[in-house]
C-alpha cells in the first residue's frame, strides 16, 4: 500500500489484527483499506492503539480524546474525554489493564475502557511530554522537566515516585520486564533508571536529538534514533547498558535515523530516515532490507507488527505506506 494523505502523519500503528492505521494532522484517522474517520476538528497530536486492540485512540488540539474504528458495526469516532481549550498531546494505553492515559499541559488523566465512570487526574509541576505504562498496566510513567514521575494508575490521593535528572524529558520506553525505564531528553542524550533502586544510567554520544526509542528482543536490546544508523543498546543482565558499548546498525553518512520501530519479542528493527527512506533489519544477520528506497520528506511515523512481517510509515508531507518485510 502507498498513499498520499496531504497532511502530516502524526502516527502509524498496527491494531491487534495487524491492520495499519494512520493519524493525521488534518484530524482524520485513515485505515489501510481506505476507510476514513473524521476524528478531530484540528490536528491529531498523539495516538495509541485502543486497549481492546481495535482502532486508534487519538488526542487532538481540539481538546478531545477520541476512539476511531473503521466503518463497520461499531464504526466512526467515539469521544472518550474532552478538555475544552486544551491540547491533548500524549496518549498511552494498556491492553493488560485496559487503562487509557492522556496528558494535557501539567495534567495526566486516566480512564478505564471497561468502566466509563472511572477517572483519575494527576498534576505535575511542569508539562507532561510523554507517557508509558509498565508491562502490567498498573504503573504509569510521565516524562516532564526534571525527570520522570511514576504513578499507580488507579490510586487517588498519592504522591508519585520521582526519578530525577536535570533537563527536559520528552520520550519514554519501559522494558518488557518492567525493570528499566529510559527517557530521551531535549538535548542529544538518553537517561535511564533501574526502577527498583533508581540507579541512574547516562547514555550519550548522539549527534542529534533522540526522537524515537523502543525495546526489542524480549527487552535485551533498546533501539533508538538520533544517529546515522539505528543505535542498539544492550540491556541483558541486571545492570542494563552500564559498562557496555552501543552498536550502530545501517550507518549512512548521508542521512539520520529519525524514527525506529521493532518487534518486541524478536530481533527485528525498522528505521525511518530524514530523507524519506525506510528499511528493516534482522539484527542476527544485520542484513538491511530496503522498504522505501525513494527519497522524500522526513519520516514522522513508523510501526512494525509483532511478527516483524509488516512495516507502516508516514512522513511530514502526508506520504504513507505499508510494506511486507521479505527477509
Amino acid at each position: 500500500m502507498n498513499a498520499s494523505f496531504d497532511a502530516y502523519v502524526t502516527a502509524a500503528l498496527f491494531d491487534a489484527a495487524g491492520r495499519a492505521a494512520f493519524a493525521l494532522g488534518d484530524g482524520t484517522v485513515r485505515f489501510e483499506a481506505g476507510e476514513v474517520v473524521e476524528a478531530h476538528d484540528g490536528a491529531v497530536l498523539a495516538a495509541a492503539v485502543h486497549p481492546s486492540g481495535e482502532g486508534l485512540l487519538t488526542g487532538g488540539d481540539d481538546g478531545r480524546l477520541v476512539w476511531s474504528r473503521a466503518p463497520g458495526v461499531d464504526s466512526g469516532a467515539e469521544q472518550i474525554a474532552a478538555l475544552p481549550g486544551r491540547w491533548i498531546d500524549a496518549v498511552a494505553a494498556s491492553p493488560e489493564s485496559r487503562l487509557i492515559a492522556f496528558a494535557a499541559g501539567r495534567e495526566l488523566h486516566v480512564r478505564d475502557a471497561a468502566d466509563p465512570k472511572f477517572a483519575r487526574t494527576f498534576v505535575h509541576e511542569k508539562s507532561v511530554a510523554d507517557l508509558a505504562f509498565d508491562p502490567k498496566g498498573r504503573r504509569l510513567a510521565a516524562a516532564t522537566y526534571g525527570g520522570v514521575a511514576l504513578w499507580y494508575a488507579r490510586i487517588e490521593g498519592q504522591k508519585p515516585s520521582l526519578l530525577k535528572w536535570a533537563g527536559s524529558h520528552v520520550a519514554l520506553a519501559v522494558s518488557p520486564d518492567g525493570r528499566f525505564l529510559v527517557s530521551a531528553m531535549q538535548d542529544n542524550q538518553l537517561h535511564g533508571w533501574r526502577i527498583a533502586d533508581e540507579k541512574n544510567m547516562r547514555m550519550g554520544g548522539y549527534p542529534a536529538k533522540v526522537k524515537s526509542l523502543t525495546f526489542l528482543a524480549r527487552g535485551n536490546m533498546l533501539a533508538t534514533s538520533g544517529a546515522n544508523g539505528v543505535v542498539i543498546w544492550p540491556f541483558a543482565g541486571s545492570t542494563g547498558p552500564m559498562g557496555k558499548q552501543a552498536a550502530e546498525v545501517g550507518y549512512d553518512e548521508s542521512a539520520l535515523v529519525v524514527r525506529v520501530a521493532a518487534a518486541p519479542g524478536l530481533g527485528w528493527v525498522a528505521a525511518g530516515l530524514d530523507d524519506g527512506r525506510v528499511w528493516a533489519c534482522d539484527l542476527a544477520g544485520q542484513k538491511i532490507i530496503p522498504l522505501k528506497a525513494e527519497k522524500g520528506s522526513p519520516i514522522t511515523a513508523l510501526a512494525m507488527t509483532p511478527d516483524a512481517r509488516r512495516v507502516a510509515w508516514g512522513d511530514e508531507d502526508g506520504a504513507a505506506g505499508v510494506a511486507e518485510v521479505a527477509g
